[in-house]
This record gives structure tokens, C-alpha cells and sequence, in this order.
């Protein structure tokens, strides 16, 4: 029985490389979330989106408020280390 290696998942990384070219949601430090193509990323999970939604939550502790500001980038680098 043959397999096809496109779609075997046999690492993490492997679940990445199924989603090449495909919409994806990035959780980020700071309160800050992504979602965007998926063009390229590496073995650091560096990745390379496009067309980016990006959302950043600022809270203010003093009126018990979070503000939610969004902006959209054409291409984006995320750096991938911890």
C-alpha cells in the first residue's frame, strides 16, 4: 500500500505544511492575533502571511475596558522564536 506524502502528518510541522496556502489564526504575545495566508515558514515556525488581519487588545485596568484596535498588512514576518 502506497501513501501519499502530501498528506501524511507525521511531525507538528507536518500540521503546518498541510496549511500552506490556506487562512490561518496566530495567537501572539502582547494580546496581539493574526489571521492571514500562510505563504512560507520554517523549521522556527517563522512564517511569511498575506493578507493580514491584525487585532491588538489593549486593556485599561483603570476603566475596566479593553479597546480592540485592527489594521490590515498586505505581507507580514512573524518571528517565530519563543
Amino acid at each position: 500500500m502506497q501513501t501519499n506524502t502530501a498528506t501524511t502528518v507525521e511531525e507538528p510541522l507536518d500540521l503546518v505544511r498541510l496549511s500552506l496556502d490556506e487562512r490561518i489564526y496566530v495567537k501572539l504575545r502582547g494580546d496581539r492575533e493574526l489571521h492571514g495566508k500562510l505563504h512560507a515558514f520554517d523549521q522556527h515556525l517563522n512564517m511569511v502571511l498575506g493578507e493580514v488581519e491584525e487585532t491588538i487588545s489593549e486593556v485599561d485596568e483603570n476603566a475596566h475596558s479593553v479597546r480592540k484596535v485592527n489594521r490590515s498588512v498586505p505581507m507580514l514576518f512573524v518571528r517565530g522564536d519563543g
